[in-house]
């Protein structure tokens, strides 16, 4: 009777053991793996610090799975820089060519030519400016996704701003004889002046692009709590519901705006300037019936 409670009290003795065992084990297994994880937040893991043979299963396939992603970082960083340097190389070397090219249709455009000359002439003029607009525009974008160029928002009155933008893009909508209302605010919300400018001279070229001539178009400003909301409003051609998540896409065109002037970037760094700056974009629109594109930017300091 004695040996029996003697193997009984050494087995629960080892069941004891085992147990805590195990949960030393399992402790000592998130410890390494919140480690790793810290390791990697800090960008100083490195698999070599590891030994596989001590290592659990998960740890293991942790520490690959962190290898392999620190890689892809290294790899999507070394190609947004390959990229940047790409597009400011074009840039370098495409700008005098450009201006060449502008020029040099200005100066033919002064000359008596034969009607089908001149129609050549205007057309190259117009590819030219595409091809300049394109080019500034690939440039802006990159600086911006890059980090290259830092957004620096502060908190003011939107108003100014919108004026700015208004009277730049007044001459191309008198051009198309069409009402561009503003009927003022006193909003205020924290951007970076500059690049705000930016997208909304971009909505607003790209209303006046896909709006009829004498069509109109509409800037208001509604001041809610967290967000100060900017509507550009057109009584254009609209998007069609299947393609409104695709507008903002990089280069992408609608199939009713295909022969419209345009290279399909302007809406993308809108909404690149909008995220950069903790707001975003939102748009409303139906074939035939208009478009209301929606730019909304904090009104307090993140």
């Amino acid at each position: 009777m004695k040996v029996y409670f003697v193997i009984c009290g050494g087995i629960a003795l080892l069941s004891v053991l085992y147990a805590l065992y195990c949960h030393w084990r399992e402790r000592r297994i998130l410890r390494r793996m919140n480690e790793m994880l810290e390791e990697a937040i800090r960008g100083t893991f490195s698999e070599w610090d590891f030994d596989e043979s001590l290592l659990s299963s998960v740890e293991a396939k942790l520490a690959q799975y962190l290898s392999a992603s620190i890689v892809s970082e290294r790899n999507l960083n070394e190609e947004k820089n390959n990229i940047q340097t790409l597009i400011a190389d074009i840039s370098h070397q495409t700008k005098t060519p450009i201006a060449n090219i502008l020029l040099y249709t200005q100066l033919l455009e002064e000359q008596a030519l034969p009607e089908e000359s001149q129609t050549c002439v205007m057309a190259l003029d117009g590819q030219a400016r595409k091809l300049k607009a394109l080019i500034e525009a690939l440039v802006k974008l990159s600086r911006l996704e890059t980090g290259i160029i830092a957004l620096h928002p502060k908190k003011g009155l939107v108003q100014p701003m919108l004026e700015r933008a208004i009277e730049g893009l007044e001459p191309k909508a008198a051009a198309k004889r069409m009402t561009l209302r503003f009927d003022g605010t006193d909003a205020t919300a924290v951007f970076d002046p500059k690049w705000t400018e930016e997208a909304v001279s971009n909505l607003l070229d790209n209303a006046i692009k896909y709006t009829p001539e004498g069509g109109r178009i509409a800037v208001s400003v509604i001041p809610y709590e967290l967000f100060c909301r900017i509507d550009v409003t057109d009584s254009g051609i609209g998007i069609a519901k299947d393609e409104q998540a695709k507008v903002f896409g990089r280069f992408y065109r609608a199939e009713a705006a295909a022969e419209t002037e345009g290279v399909g970037i302007g809406l993308h760094l809108v909404r690149q300037i909008a995220s950069e700056q903790g707001g975003y974009v939102k748009l409303m629109s139906s074939p035939g019936h208009g478009s209301t594109f929606s730019l909304f930017l904090p009104r307090a300091q993140h």
